[in-house]
């Protein structure tokens, strides 16, 4: 009898990577470099890019981006739907 060794991925479940960086990171790395060089402030829009990107490293501390949209969610109701205060959980989903 033969024993068979089995394979078992260890980053199944890893995000996606543009060069070192996930999406949301890359996005927080070029959106504000971009308005730098749009607006002739490279310097400042390389700043504001190194900023966002440290921050949201910091932010997402070893968990998804979708954590950052459901804390806003929960504790910033006004920011994205509108509402005045957070629906009650029963409501949710005819909230939005």
């Amino acid at each position: 009898m033969t024993m068979h060794s089995y394979i078992v991925p260890q980053h199944l479940d890893d995000p996606e990577l543009i060069g070192f960086w996930t999406l949301d990171e890359f996005l927080g790395l070029i959106v504000p470099f971009a308005w730098g060089i749009l607006s002739q402030h490279i310097l400042i829009g390389l700043m504001m890019s190194v900023l966002a990107w440290w921050g949201l490293r910091k932010l997402k501390a070893g968990r998804a981006v979708s954590w950052i949209v459901h804390t806003a969610y929960w504790h910033l109701p006004g920011a994205f739907i509108g509402l005045k205060a957070t629906p009650p959980s029963h409501l949710r989903i005819m909230a939005g």
